[in-house]
Formats: structure tokens, sequence, C-alpha cells
């Protein structure tokens, strides 16, 4: 608007009728730095909106909206919405309508397989009841305490389902095998019941300890989920022991015709036994060194890849390569600044009696004393947390009345200095009015940039450089900070005239005491911001900031980092803290500490292998990776309670470990394998989700449940066979 004066005009007053009118607005925005490789790519053929929301929540919404606007348009033109709240957001919409298919997927394929063992329909309806009641009680009371159903405790139902199913796959595989010995099911239940008690109660506790631990994580939403999957399993294990004796027992004789398995009768105590699981027993128990040798070699291997782990997530990354989400995301992303935002708050200290009345009472030398006691009042009063201009313009008009009320000039002159010195008191706590902070941050904005994944970064600095050169008629050499903090206000106040004075408070507060860089980043990995977030740590150890002020980040992609550190951090105490109380149990169950320490040997060896995997496939550690350890440790234990309960008590029975053994390897061991294959099988369908965390916990499950069960099958006969002598 001519040297030292600004013009404030729309940028598009109106639609543009031709094509150049549309391009010399592009050109014209990208000569404001707010708005260049931001709002408009350098190519000047793409363009950015962006939606500031008030709630996370609303994101999904707003983007279907979106959607809909965009259909009624013509033309060639192609739109992406994309954005970490909507990532967020569309996961939770469309998790919700994979739980309601998966979930009921996954128990029909474990219903077929039950039938494919069990071979009989009505009497495998009861553990699909006892999977369902357990649901339905821990859901229901998630609901009814007020808690809110989000992305952790959507997933309650995936993990209580197959816990549900473990226990009654055993109680009908020993049913399965003792009813045609006895032909009688009240004896055959009450024997079953009788050998599995014990185990059953075990593995239910230290299944619901593994999930309970997730409270001792500083994350609520984990917390919950730990919590109410652990009264699930509470509840599946006391549905099982009374829901499905009673249903069987309801069940007419004629419901029972043909039930069992065939070679049960042959089996009889002391005959010899050559199935499949019987030579691969005493395989085991027979080559116990080389077993042990081969898995030493495998923990080696896999803790080998564990140490190539990379904790990373980024929410984007939860949808398959080709979902509009993630192409809209990279498109974006390679056009533009970036997709994600983190903002960096630069605060200064806050006024207090000694920065701001000190100074004061200090000029007001010349006033009377009964003046001064006035005066010392009226700053003793201020209540500094909540000072704001309004209140120091009520001091000041303060003053201003007693200075006009003076009969003599001395008095006059005596509260025109205190009138000055607050003044200067207060304009010396408007930080980022003075020229060298605003230097500083344009330096700190220069070494964020200076990372490959930072695309944009504004601030105030860019607000002043740019009407400091409007002033002065577009001149590029003066897009710079002022020199003087009077310059430096004036701008300001030229913005505070134009027509959107509000948008400054987006980068600065009204008392000047606070500022925000907005950084816009090409990626969403935390491992990326967490490499931002020490870079600027280790930058500003060098060059600290003037004036006492001290920064601190926010943001969503922030807060994901926060997520994963307490994630990280929790899962490890939490798994720690389960892993010592289940020893305990497992030396109060066997009443022994070798058997104890024993019983822990295929869970630390599942866990190990499986993450070892992990790290050599370059997986990431994620959240639903993390979520699964716990799991990891309800079932590697189920197995080896089972296992070395029947072992221990064959051996009593028969005084020998290599009967024992045999025995074990019987109907113990099949009913292990049988839940092996029901459970690793029924979540298949996860694995066709379009979810990427459930295609995770679908591989996960599958992969803990088949390992923990070979685990206890060759690595404890092996360790017995070493360790009989102190076991014995």
């Amino acid at each position: 608007g001519g040297l030292g004066t600004v013009s404030f005009r729309w940028l598009m007053p109106e639609v543009p009728r031709r094509a150049e009118d549309a391009r010399n607005i592009a050109v014209t925005a990208a000569r404001l730095p707010m708005y260049e490789g931001a709002m408009v790519s350098e190519d000047l053929k793409a363009l950015a909106l962006y939606f500031p929301l008030s709630s996370k929540g609303v994101s999904n919404q707003v983007a279907e909206h979106l959607k809909g606007v965009i259909e009624s348009f013509d033309g060639e033109d192609r739109y992406y919405v994309a954005g970490l709240p909507i990532a967020q957001d569309r996961f939770g919409v469309e998790m919700f309508k994979q739980m309601a298919l998966s979930a009921p997927l996954a128990m029909a394929l474990i219903f077929v397989l039950m039938w494919f063992f069990f071979r009989n329909l009505k009497l495998i309806i009861s553990p699909m009841i006892v999977a369902m009641l357990s649901v339905i009680v821990a859901m229901s009371l998630l609901v009814i305490t007020g808690n809110t159903i989000h992305i952790m405790s959507s997933m309650i139902p995936i993990f209580i389902m197959p816990i549900a199913v473990l226990d009654a796959v055993h109680i009908l595989s020993d049913f399965f095998d003792r009813y045609p010995l006895v032909k009688d099911r009240k004896v055959a239940l009450r024997q079953t019941l009788e050998e599995l008690w014990s185990p059953m109660l075990f593995t239910s506790l230290t299944t619901s300890i593994g999930f309970a631990s997730l409270a001792l994580t500083p994350i609520p939403p984990v917390q919950v989920f730990g919590i109410f999957v652990a009264i699930g399993t509470f509840a599946a294990w006391l549905f099982t022991i009374i829901l499905m004796p009673a249903f069987a027992m309801l069940l007419p004789e004629k419901a029972l015709e043909g039930f069992g398995w065939k070679e049960a009768k042959s089996e009889k105590e002391g005959s010899e036994k050559t199935g499949f699981l019987v030579l691969v027993g005493r395989f085991t128990f027979s080559q116990a060194k080389l077993i042990v040798i081969l898995g030493m070699a495998l923990v080696f291997f896999s803790l080998v890849g564990i140490s190539k782990i990379v904790i990373n997530d980024n929410p984007v990354n939860w949808f398959e390569v080709d979902h509009e989400i993630r192409v809209a995301d990279a498109v974006m992303n390679e056009r533009m600044a970036g997709t994600y935002m983190a903002y960096l708050a630069i605060d200064g200290p806050d006024r207090d009696e000694s920065t701001f009345a000190g100074p004061i009472l200090e000029a007001a030398s010349d006033l009377k004393e009964l003046e001064k006691e006035e005066l010392q009042v009226a700053l003793s009063e201020i209540d500094y947390g909540h000072f704001g201009e309004t209140e120091f313009l009520s001091l000041q008009d303060w003053a201003l009345d007693r200075q006009d009320n003076t009969a003599d000039d001395d008095r006059w002159d005596a509260w025109d200095a205190v009138i000055q010195m607050m003044d200067e008191t207060w304009q010396s706590g408007e930080y980022f009015k003075n020229p060298e902070v605003l230097r500083s941050l344009e330096k700190l904005e220069s070494h964020l940039l200076s990372n490959p994944h930072v695309g944009k970064v504004l601030g105030l600095p860019e607000v002043v450089k740019t009407l400091h050169r409007e002033l002065f008629e577009g001149d590029e050499e003066r897009y710079r900070v002022p020199e003087t903090g009077n310059a430096v206000a004036q701008t300001l106040m030229t913005y505070e005239s134009s027509h959107r004075p509000q948008d400054l408070w987006h980068f600065v507060t009204p008392d000047f005491k606070q500022s925000v860089l907005w950084i816009q980043m090409n990626s969403g990995n935390n491992v990326d911001m967490k490499a931002l977030v020490d870079q600027l740590e280790i930058y500003l150890a060098e060059h600290p900031l003037p004036a006492g002020l001290e920064s601190h980040w926010f943001g969503l992609t922030y807060i994901n980092v926060i997520w994963q550190e307490q994630m990280v951090s929790g899962m490890a105490k939490a798994f720690l803290s389960s892993f010592v109380v289940v020893l305990l149990l497992m030396s109060v169950l066997f009443r022994s500490l070798w058997w104890g320490m024993l019983s822990m040997i295929p869970l630390a060896f599942t866990i190990v292998v499986i993450y070892g995997i992990l790290g050599w496939l370059g997986k990431e550690y994620d959240m639903p990776v993390a979520v699964l350890s716990s799991l990891s440790l309800g079932l590697a234990v189920d197995y080896a309670i089972h296992f070395l309960a029947r072992t221990r008590e064959a051996y009593r029975k028969y005084g020998d470990w290599g009967l024992a053994m045999d025995h074990s390897f019987g109907e113990p061991a099949r009913a292990i394998v049988r839940n092996v294959i029901v459970i690793g099988l029924g979540f298949s369908p996860l694995l066709f989700a379009p979810l990427v965390p459930y295609q995770t916990v679908g591989v996960l499950i599958s992969s803990i449940l088949v390992l923990a069960g070979v685990a206890s099958l060759l690595l404890l006969p092996a360790m017995i066979r070493l360790i009989r002598r102190w076991v014995g």
C-alpha cells in the first residue's frame, strides 16, 4: 500500500474466471511464507486446504462430508483427504466393523474345527456359549462402569474368545478320551474335572494375572483393556467348570452315541502305546541333550533378532498400502510440506513480584510515604497467575488517576516515573516483541528444517518478517526481523489492524509471553518424531534460548511418541511383575521352586523366539505387538501347567519317568495339540482383515499358540530328563 503502509485484501475475493487469474492467485500465495509449500505446491499444481478440528472424534464425520461435496465436482482433478486425526478416527470406525465380522468368523471356524475333532454337534455348543457369555460379561461391565469403547477396549472380545475356549477344549479332550472307557458321562465328567480342576484354575489365574498386570501401565486405555480381559478370563473359567458339565448332563443319552476317541479302549493302563505323539515323547525324552542344545541355539539366534527390533508406530500404517488413507498420505507428503503436525511451544517466565513490582517500587522513591504505601498495597494485590493486559491497563489507569490528582509538579513527575517504569516492566515481559528473541526463533526454525522429515516451520518470525517487507513496498531485502523492539511492535500493530487480526493469536498469546512454532512433517513414524525431539534437545543445549525461555512439544504426532514410550516401559514393567507372580504361583501349585521355574521355560522360550523372529523379519514393535506379550504369558504357561501337572501325576502313579512320559503324550498331549490347532487355525480369519493390527493379532496369536505348544511338548520332557535327579 506504499511506503510505511500495508493494504490487506482477500487473496481470492471472487472465483477466478480465467486460468490466468487463477495462476496469479497461486503466484501471490506462493510469495507468502505461510502458504508457500504448505498450501500451494512449488510447481503450483497442488493445493492444500486445512481444517482445524474442535475434536478428534469428528474427524471421520468431517472427512465423509468432504467426500460428499467432492463427488459433486466436475473435471479431472484428484482429491485426497489425509491427516493423523482422520487416520485414528477412521481406524476406530473400520475396527468396529471388522470386529463385528472377524470375531464371528473366527468363532465359526473354531466351532467347525472342534466338530472335526469331537464329532458331536450338541456337545461342542457349550464352549461357544462359554465364550459368548464371557465376552458379554466383560463388555457389559466395561460399559456399566462408565468406560468408553475405544481402539483398545474394542479388541477385548478378540482376546477373550481364544482364552475362553482353551479350558473347554481340555475338558472335551479328556472327556472324549475317557467316556468310551467308562460309558458313564457322570463318572467320566467327575474324573475329568478331578484331574483338570487344579491345572485349569492355575492357568486361568496366570492368564488373568498376565492381563491384570497391564493396570500397572500409565496408559488408561491399556489399563482398561487389561483389567476387563482379566475379568473375562475369570468368567470363562467359572462358566467352563459350571456350565459345561451341566450342559453335558442335560443332553439325552443318545446324544453321546458314538462319542469318544476310537482308540481309547485299546489304550488301557499298562498297555504298550505306539501312537505318533507317544513316539515324539520318547524321542524327546531320549534325545534330551540334543533338544536342549537346539533350543539354546534358537534362543541365541532370536536374541540377535531382538536386538534388531525397532520400536515404532504410525496410525496411518494401521491401514493396508492400497487403502485410500495410505494413498492420500503418500501423495500429499510427496507434493506438500507434510500432513503430520507437531507444535513447539516457547514459554517465557511468568511475571512475579520481584520482576514486576520490584522495579516499579524502586522508581517510586520520590513519592510521599503515604503514596508509596498505597502503591505497595496495589502491587501486592496482583494475582500474577492471571495478570494479563486488562489487569495491567487497570493498574495503569489507577496510577494515572493519582498523577492527575497531584497538587504540584514534583509529585506529578514522581508518578510519571512510576508510570513509565510500569510500561517498561510490562514491555520487558512481552518477550516475543524482542528482536533478539525472534532472531533466536529464526535460527531454531532453520535448525528444525535441516531435518529431512520437516517440510515447513511457521511461527511469529514469519509474520513479522512478511509485514516488515510489505511496509517497505515489498522489498525482499527487508524480509527480516527489524532491529528494534518498536519496529517489531509496529509490524504487529499493523497486522492487528487487518481484516483477520485473530490469526495472530495462532502464533503468540495476546500478552506476548508464549509463542508456538507450527511444524509440518512428511512422516508420522514415532522414530522420526523422536529423532526431531532429540535433535532439538542437543541444539538447545548448545544454543540456549534467551530471556529464560523454555520449550515443550505438543500435538498428536508428539503424543504418539509419549504413548510409545509409556507403552514400552509400561509393558516391560507389567510383564516382569506378572512373570514373577506367575512363577510364585507355579511354585505354589507344584510345591517346588524347581518345578515352578521349569514351567516358565516354554513361556520364556516363546517370547524370546517370537520377538526374535519379528526382529529378523523387520516387523516394528508397535501397539499390537506390545499388548500380545501379555497374551503369550497366559497361553504359554497354560500348556506347561497341563503337561507338568499330568506328568507329575503319572510319575506318582507309575514311579518311572519314561512311563510317565508315555502317559503324558497320550490324552494330555492330544489336548494340547487339539488346542493348538483349534485356536491357532481358528483365528486365521484375522489374517484377511483390511486392518494391519488385526492381521498382526491373528498372526501372533497363532504363532504364540503353536510355539508354546511345541515348546511344552519338546522342551519340558527334555528338561525333565536332564534335571530328574533334582525334581524326582
